[in-house]
């Protein structure tokens, strides 16, 4: 089995990275940055989000796997102490954990301006909002018009991205093995004049959303932790992505059980 690793780059994180390293080489394990099987992340989330967009034209050959050492860590299954255990696992043959893969859905992002189209792939979200005014976006669900929005901006999240910012600004949670995108608005403008939904819309996977910006507007985007400026947007489709990520689940980790101890962090009482 062939691996490469990405740390978070702090002492415990490289620490950790070192051990990985001599016990692969004891176990066989091959390392390969050019064409690994299995990518390791060491850190938390971010890390997990570094790695992806590395990897991200190789998704269709490689799975990730997380071990963790940030404050929330919801890619990552392992704890600095399981290193041993999970070294051993990742040395079992490919076809002894082929059925221990998950696949989760991501964001298809096509930028298009007057002489180009772009398409980016997010594992957790995209974002556009206005740089030096209030962003106004005529926002359109399957080609029809929903709503013009007024405001900061506009969050469009995977499953996988629902606990991130998309929670933050009061969006719902969403199991990651439903093939979903969810849109939330960033600070929208409603009153008497203007007027917006003012809640998430969770659009399956065969739906899509288009965002057309007011022209020669400068605005910030961001694709999971990558942020660029434009101003010469025509419109943005954000859908489903074709392709999917893949993690090695080697054992049962079940994503409410990271829910709860993420956002709840105590034992449920049955005490009313």
């Amino acid at each position: 089995m062939k691996y490469f690793i990405i740390n978070r780059g702090d002492g415990v994180s490289l620490a950790l990275h070192e051990r990985f390293t001599r016990l692969a080489d004891q176990l066989g394990l091959t390392l390969d940055e050019e064409a690994p099987d299995t990518v390791l992340s060491i850190g938390g989330d971010g890390t997990m989000l570094q790695a992806f967009h590395k990897y991200k034209d190789q998704l269709d050959r490689l799975a990730f796997v997380g071990l963790h050492t940030g404050r929330l860590g919801f890619f990552a299954d392992w704890k600095p102490e399981e290193l041993e255990t999970m070294a051993r696992v990742m040395a079992r043959p490919l076809e002894e954990n082929a059925n221990r893969m998950v696949e989760y859905p991501l964001l298809s992002i096509e930028l298009r301006t007057k002489t180009s189209q772009e398409i980016h792939l997010a594992l957790n979200e995209f974002t556009i909002k206005g740089i030096e005014e209030t962003m106004v976006a005529q926002l359109d669900v399957n080609d029809v018009i929903f709503e013009t929005f007024r405001g900061d901006g506009i969050c469009i999240s995977s499953p996988s991205g629902s606990t991130a910012y998309n929670k933050s600004l009061g969006g719902a949670v969403i199991h990651p093995s439903i093939p979903c995108l969810q849109i939330t608005e960033i600070a929208s403008i409603n009153n008497r004049v203007f007027r917006t939904v003012g809640s998430s819309l969770v659009l399956p996977k065969h739906h899509h959303c288009d965002i057309y910006p007011q022209a020669d507007k400068r605005m910030m985007l961001s694709l999971d932790h990558l942020g660029l400026q434009r101003s010469d947007l025509i419109s943005i489709r954000v859908s489903v992505a074709k392709e999917t990520i893949r993690f090695a689940r080697y054992r049962p980790y079940p994503f409410w059980s990271r829910v709860q101890r993420a956002f709840i962090g105590q034992e449920p009482t049955t005490d009313f």
